[in-house]
C-alpha cells in the first residue's frame, strides 16, 4: 500500500518529528508550531543545532521512531540506514516540501529541475512572469523556503527549483514542470546513476503530472518514458536567443534555459507576443556565482562560477570562452560522478588551458584530463594556491575561472563562502601585483 499523501493540514493530532535542523528544518518547525504542533527535533549536531534538539545517535533516532510522521531534511539520503530503520518501524517519512505542495493550489505552481540550468531557468521564469504582470515567487533549492511562515505567498505563481533530493521525497507533482538537462550528480546520496536519474525525473510521473517542458537534448529524449504522459521537447529559437541577450546572459547554453522558461510561460498564459517577452527580459539580475564576471585584473578576465557543482555547468561555461588562454580551477567534495565528459570537453578546446585540481577530488578530476600541447594539469593544495598559480601562468592575459565541477562540502560553508574566498584572493592581487606584472610561476 502506498504511503498516504499528507499536507501540513493533515498533521494535526499526529506526533511529528523533524530529522535535520538546517534552514528547511527550522522553517518546518515554525510552520508546525504555528499550527499548534510541537515537533520532536533531531540533528546529528544535537543541542548545538538549537535548544531542545536531540542528537541522532544519542537517543534522537529512538525519539523519531515513536513519531507518526517524520519530516526529513533533503540532505539526508532516503536510502540511509537511519531512514530505512524508521520506515521499518512503521514511521511515515516524508518532507516539508511535500506537505507544502500537497496543500498548495498546484495549478499555480511550477516545478523546475535538471542536472544543470535549473537555478537559472527558475530565475528566468520568475523574472519574466513578474515583468509580464504576474506576481511570482522563486523558491525551493534556490534558497527560499516556501513553507516558511515568514515568506509571504505570491498572488499569482510559485516557481520551485527542485533538487534530486527534493524530487524523490515529493508525494505529488504539478501539472506543468520544466526539465533543463540530465547528467550525473549526487551519487553519494542516490547510490547509482540510474537511481539518480529516476529520482530526479520522478516529478514528471507522480500524481498530478500533465505536461513536462523539456530541453531538447539526446540524453533527455532517450529518457522520454520517464518524462510523464506528454513531454514537450523545446529547442532554442531566434526568439530565445533574443530573450537571452536581453536578459544579459552570454553563452549558448542559456538559450536552452530560456526555451524551457518560455515553453512553461506559454503553458501558463498562452501565447505572448515576442516584443513583450523581449521587453520583459530587461532588468534581470543573474544568479550570484553562476558564471559571474568579477572585476578584471588588468587584461585578465575573472569568472566566479562557484555554483557549478557538477561537470555539466563547467562544460557549458567553457564552451562560451572561445580559444583564449584559460586557467580553470576545479575540485571539491567527492560524490562519485564521471568526469570523462569534462576531460573530453577540455580536449576539444583550441586555446591553452591550465587545469588546477583542488582538494578533495582534484586528482580524480585531473585523472580524466589528458595533458597535451595545449593542456597542462596541476594538483594544488588549496584555493589560494590555485589562484596564485593560475594568475602566474596567465601572466597578465587570459581568463581565470573558478568552476569547480564539485560541491563545496567539507572545505567551505557553502558555494557562496567558496565564491567569497575566491573573490577575496583575487582582490588581494589587486593591491600586490600591478596589472601585467604577474610573475611567471613554475607549472607542473
Amino acid at each position: 500500500m502506498a504511503d498516504p499523501v499528507l499536507g501540513f493540514a493533515d498533521l494535526a493530532g499526529r506526533s511529528v518529528g523533524i530529522f535535520g535542523f538546517g534552514v528547511e528544518g527550522q522553517a518546518a518547525a515554525a510552520q508546525l508550531r504555528r499550527r499548534g504542533i510541537e515537533p520532536v527535533i533531531v540533528d546529528d549536531r544535537g543541542p548545538s543545532a538549537g535548544d531542545g534538539v536531540l542528537a541522532t545517535m544519542s537517543g534522537g533516532l529512538e525519539a523519531l521512531a515513536s513519531c507518526d510522521v517524520v519530516l526529513k531534511t533533503p540532505g539526508l539520503s532516503t536510502y540511509a540506514d537511519s531512514v530505512s530503520s524508521l520506515r521499518s518501524r512503521g514511521v511515515l517519512v516524508t518532507s516539508a516540501l511535500s506537505c507544502w505542495l500537497t496543500d498548495a493550489d498546484r495549478s499555480r505552481v511550477v516545478l523546475i529541475t535538471g542536472t544543470k540550468g535549473k537555478s537559472t531557468t527558475a530565475s528566468i521564469l520568475g523574472h519574466l512572469l513578474n515583468r509580464l504582470g504576474h506576481d511570482t515567487a522563486v523558491v525551493g533549492n534556490i534558497g527560499r523556503v516556501p513553507y516558511d511562515p515568514d515568506v509571504a505567498p505570491p498572488r499569482a505563481f510559485t516557481v520551485v527549483e527542485v533538487s534530486s533530493f527534493q524530487a524523490e521525497g515529493l508525494a505529488c507533482t504539478t501539472p506543468i514542470i520544466g526539465v533543463t538537462s540530465i547528467g550525473q550528480d549526487h551519487l553519494d546520496w542516490h547510490g547509482t546513476v540510474e537511481r539518480y536519474v529516476t529520482d530526479k525525473l520522478s516529478i514528471a510521473a507522480k500524481p498530478g503530472a500533465a505536461r513536462a517542458i523539456v530541453a531538447d537534448t539526446d540524453a533527455l529524449r532517450a529518457l522520454a518514458p520517464l518524462l510523464g504522459p506528454a513531454p514537450s521537447f523545446v529547442a532554442p529559437t531566434a526568439l530565445d536567443r533574443a530573450i537571452a541577450a536581453a536578459l544579459g546572459l552570454a553563452g549558448g547554453h542559456h538559450d536552452a534555459n530560456v526555451a524551457v522558461a518560455r515553453g512553461v510561460i506559454e503553458e501558463l498564459l498562452g501565447p505572448v507576443a515576442d516584443d513583450r517577452l523581449i521587453a520583459a527580459a530587461s532588468g534581470f539580475v543573474p544568479l550570484e556565482s553562476r558564471f559571474s564576471e568579477v572585476p578584471p585584473l588588468g587584461a585578465v578576465r575573472v569568472i566566479d562560477d562557484s555554483l557549478a557543482t557538477n561537470p555539466l555547468p563547467t562544460i557549458a561555461g567553457l564552451s562560451s570562452l572561445g580559444a583564449g588562454r584559460v586557467a580553470l580551477l576545479v575540485g571539491g567534495h567527492e560524490r562519485g560522478v564521471d568526469y570523462a565528459p569534462l576531460g573530453a570537453a577540455l580536449a576539444e578546446r583550441q586555446g591553452a588551458t591550465l587545469v588546477l585540481g583542488m582538494p578533495e577530488n582534484g586528482q580524480r578530476i585531473l585523472d580524466a584530463v589528458t595533458p597535451s600541447a595545449t593542456i597542462t594539469t596541476v594538483l594544488v593544495t588549496s584555493l589560494a594556491e590555485a589562484v596564485d598559480r593560475g594568475l602566474a601562468w596567465l601572466n597578465g592575459e587570459g581568463v581565470l575561472v573558478l568552476s569547480p565541477a564539485a560541491p563545496s562540502f567539507g572545505h567551505f560553508i557553502d558555494y557562496r563562502d567558496r565564491a567569497q574566498q575566491f573573490r577575496a584572493l583575487v582582490d588581494a592581487h589587486r593591491t600586490t601585483t600591478p596589472p601585467g606584472e604577474f610573475p611567471r610561476g613554475v607549472v607542473g
